[in-house]
């Protein structure tokens, strides 16, 4: 999961991007992906194997690692 000083970190970069379209979109991809993360670390589907849970955590891992390095980059 992210720290308070992470999500800080990420909150300040989109509060000063000058593109405040920019800012939105990727606020919303960022808790898009840190909800879709959150859910599945939280609220384990019985149904799915452990593999699978598994595969689901890391590609939800990927993704909201994937649009922190967008932001930082920002």
């Amino acid at each position: 999961m992210i720290d308070n000083n992470e999500i800080e970190k990420i909150l300040t970069k989109l509060e000063n991007l000058e593109d405040e379209e920019l800012a939105v979109k990727l606020l919303g991809e960022f808790n898009r992906c840190s909800s879709e993360l959150g859910r599945l670390l939280l609220n384990r589907d019985s149904s799915l194997s452990n593999e699978e849970w598994e595969e689901l955590c890391k590609k939800a891992k990927m993704k909201l690692d994937n649009i922190i390095k967008t932001i930082e980059h920002c």
